[in-house]
Order: structure tokens, then C-alpha cells, then sequence
């Protein structure tokens, strides 16, 4: 009898991994927009990601500038949480422009991501 229950002990941990994987998985993901004026951070839900087609995500949000004109995003800036921890949170909704020169890169936050507001 301690040989079925080692095999369930052993399985629980390989049963949680893909809940586990998917709590984990940024509910945002972040880009860096550079211009010759200036940079911010934007975010973008996979779900918008998805909405702008195949490829590398960098490479959509260029394209989706090239084709349709602009794009909308969240803003987001280092603030405090209501805890007083630090953050990357929303400031507002935005709307790039398609320019002549950019540079779009994905941006690897060091804080945790809020969720932009409901």
C-alpha cells in the first residue's frame, strides 16, 4: 500500500506545475517605445498581442504602427502600490503615432506589473 500512495506524492507536484505556470504568466507585457524625443514604457495584454498577428511581439506592434497609424497602450510608470511597495502601474491611456524612426524592445520589468484599471 505505501507504493500507490508514493505514486500520488510523487504526481502532485507534476499536477501543479501548469496551474502554477499559468498564475505566473504577466497578465501585461511591457515594451520600451523609444523616439528621438523621448522613451516610455507601454504595456500591452496578451490578448492584444494576439489581436495584432503572428511573430515576435516587437515585431507586431512595429507592423500594426506601419499599417494602421498608431496604437493604443497603457502607459506605465514606477509608483507605489496601496501597500507601499514599489511598482510599474497604469498612468493613462495612450496613443503612439506612427513616426519615421522608433525603436520598440521588450522590457523586462525588475518590479511587479499592475493590472491596468478594470
Amino acid at each position: 500500500m505505501a507504493r500507490p500512495t508514493r505514486r500520488i506524492a510523487l504526481a502532485l507536484p507534476l499536477l501543479a506545475l501548469p496551474g502554477a505556470a499559468a498564475a505566473q504568466a504577466p497578465a501585461m507585457r511591457l515594451f520600451r517605445v523609444v523616439s528621438q524625443r523621448d522613451d516610455i514604457i507601454i504595456g500591452l495584454t496578451p490578448a492584444e498581442l494576439a489581436a495584432m498577428g503572428t511573430g515576435p511581439d516587437a515585431e507586431r506592434i512595429g507592423r500594426t504602427l506601419a499599417s494602421q497609424g498608431q496604437l493604443g497602450a497603457w502607459r506605465y510608470v514606477v509608483g507605489r502600490a496601496p501597500d507601499g511597495s514599489t511598482r510599474y502601474a497604469t498612468t493613462a491611456r495612450v496613443s503612439i503615432l506612427r513616426q519615421e524612426t522608433y525603436r520598440i524592445e521588450p522590457y523586462a520589468p525588475a518590479l511587479p506589473v499592475a493590472p491596468p484599471p478594470g
